[in-house]
């Protein structure tokens, strides 16, 4: 049923109906199928625009006034939005099925068409760099227009140190397309993984399902599995990560970058040190935090330690009850409109329309995200709903993203997106708003212990987990400067990073050594993975100042200041933002607050 759903949805374009199925979502808002041929005369106008675009301003940014500059802007913001309806669409589809040999041809073929066009606007941010302060500082008074494009521009000026020569420039970005198909070979190779748990076939979301089921016997088949497919597919897997992280390393090199992670920090527009106060902070606190949740689990388990098959388990007292969509929606919907009705009217666009693809499918990308899209059209999130909290948490989640790139498509298409670090704000404050909603309407004592503790659980693996995981890559990517990795190896940096993280009362078996293989940010996105922990530890100091403004009967400003930052996107910097609440990322008690939040929820367990 949910395969067929699926076809009739992506392959048709037909409108999704959420009835008793699960819904699906309609990309007919973008195109009425791969063979549309709106695509082509798209790309074959974009073609000659772009040809256009470079002889009138290639070579001449120095003599513009500011309002032919500004012109220049607008020109290329308006190519970049069509650029990227076409990459979305094509990336859409692609997850929809990666099994889809027509899915995945028109994604590669979309994707090189795309690269060839987009070569010849590259003179564009090179050519801006090279402007001086002064010369833009002039343009500025000549024009508002280009005025109201300076926070992009000085996003674009940010890479000016690491910036190399044109042709060199050209020729990275030409490339890239092979990168990408590095990402691909990964992306479809996961999605092809079979596991064979009680005599079927399951696919890895199925698979790594199993390991939060209630089921102890199923969670140690399950992870045994695991392990055993992924140990299979090593060699594959450690060859795509050494590939692309020498990749990296070799292009690091050339632009110098201090560090690995330095090229993320300024994509991120956040300050090294900022970033390093964060992951320090964490560090310092894994004893006071997941050493001390996961003793206290083992101790409901009646155990010194727990199976590192068992760390993501319901509690013993809890039940096997799952949460059906219409529910799930419900319960996020009420806690979004508590907040802030209009919020929740930004969200409602979600569910009234087939902007969500909700069932577990074959071919179907794994996990879940949401994808902005354009300014132009609108976001759509993909799920992998298989009924439990976390996955209600995790449509919340998701609704954050897509809520927040609504709200910030009013930026346009070159300021709309927001830095990774406040890109999971509202995310993860849509889940501390559903959680809450949740806890609120329980009235059981126990129940109430068994939500804080999976609360405890998802934060920890939002903030020690991910920490965890840049600790890995940091560890993988500096070794990788000295020469190729074994399995072997990125296996033990896997187990020590994990160790130091989870702490005593988890035992890690052997084949654990294998988990690290099915990550998708490590290839995809580089370091991506601290913004989760940067999130989580912001929002749980804005969340305190929310409490504040409620207790104070200003509920309602503190609302339309959070609208405000979100109608923001890439306009702001995080300092900026967060001026309005009285919160500083560059102060070094920032962090501590919002891990003071975990370790209270762990107290109130302990007592």
């Amino acid at each position: 049923m949910a395969k067929k759903a699926a076809k009739q949805s992506v392959a048709k374009q037909a409108p999704a109906k959420a009835t008793k199925s699960l819904p699906v979502w309609d990309l007919t808002d973008l195109y009425a199928s791969p063979k549309d041929p709106k695509i082509a005369a798209e790309l074959k106008s974009l073609a000659k625009k772009a040809a256009q675009f470079a002889k009138d301003y290639a070579g001449k940014l120095a003599k513009l006034s500011g309002n032919d500059l500004a012109a220049a802007v607008v020109a290329y913001e308006k190519m970049q939005d069509t650029l990227g309806r076409i990459g979305s669409y094509a990336q859409l589809l692609y997850a929809s099925d990666m099994s889809n040999p027509a899915f995945t041809q028109f994604y590669q073929n979309a994707q090189e068409q795309l690269t060839v066009i987009s070569s010849q606007l590259i003179f564009f941010g090179l050519e801006l760099n090279k402007l001086s302060d002064a010369q833009l500082a002039k343009a500025y008074k000549q024009s508002a227009k280009l005025a109201h494009y300076k926070p992009w521009l000085d996003a674009v000026r940010s890479y000016k140190p690491y910036q190399l020569s044109d042709e060199l420039e050209g020729y990275i970005h030409e490339t890239s397309v092979t990168m990408g198909a590095w990402q691909r070979l990964f992306d479809e190779s996961i999605s092809r993984l079979e596991f064979t748990i009680d005599g079927k076939k399951l696919s890895e979301p199925q698979a790594l399902d199993l390991l939060s089921g209630k089921d102890g016997k199923k969670r140690k088949a399950a992870a045994k599995e695991i392990a055993r497919v992924f140990a299979a597919n090593a060699p594959l897997f450690a060859l795509i990560t050494n590939t692309l992280a020498k990749a990296k390393h070799i292009e690091d090199e050339k632009r110098k970058f201090a560090k690995p992670i330095s090229s993320r920090n300024v994509s991120n527009q956040v300050e090294d040190q900022v970033v390093e106060a964060l992951i320090a902070t964490v560090k310092k606190n894994y004893k006071n935090l997941s050493h001390k949740y996961y003793a206290w689990k083992a101790k409901q388990f009646g155990v010194k330690a727990l199976d590192y098959w068992d760390r993501n388990a319901p509690l013993p007292a809890a039940s096997d009850k799952r949460i059906d969509w219409a529910d799930g929606v419900k319960l996020v919907r009420e806690a979004y409109h508590a907040f802030s009705p209009e919020l929740a009217k930004v969200g409602d666009k979600f569910f009234d329309n087939a902007w969500i693809d909700v069932p577990v499918r074959a071919g179907k990308s794994p996990g879940a995200f949401a994808h902005p899209t354009v300014p132009s059209a609108h976001p759509y999130l993909l799920l992998n709903y298989l009924g439990k909290t976390r996955d209600v948490m995790t449509l919340a989640h998701e609704l954050g993203h897509g809520v927040h790139q609504v709200l910030s498509a009013g930026q346009g298409a070159l300021m709309a997106d927001t830095p990774l670090t406040l890109a999971e704000t509202a995310s993860v404050f849509g889940e501390m708003l559903t959680f809450q909603e949740l806890l609120n309407r329980e009235t059981n004592k126990k129940n109430c212990q068994l939500l804080i503790a999976g609360k405890i659980e998802d934060m920890l693996n939002t903030v020690v987990r991910q920490i965890a995981f840049c600790e890995f890559e940091r560890m993988v990517h500096a070794e990788r400067r000295n020469g190729e990795l074994s399995v072997e190896r990125i296996g033990e940096i896997w187990m020590q990073v994990s160790r130091e993280s989870l702490g005593p009362s988890i035992t890690l078996h052997p084949e654990y050594a294998s988990y690290w293989m099915y990550i998708p940010h490590f290839i995809h996105s580089p370091f991506y993975v601290y913004a989760y922990a940067f999130g989580d530890c912001l929002v749980n100091s804005l969340y305190g100042v929310y409490l504040r403004e409620k207790k104070a009967g200003k509920a309602d400003g503190f609302a339309k200041k959070y609208l405000t930052m979100l109608k923001a996107g890439g306009s702001l910097r995080h300092k900026e933002l967060l001026k309005p609440f009285g919160l500083d990322a560059s102060k070094p008690d920032f962090w501590q607050a919002g891990l003071d939040v975990i370790s209270g929820y762990i107290k109130q367990l302990e007592a």
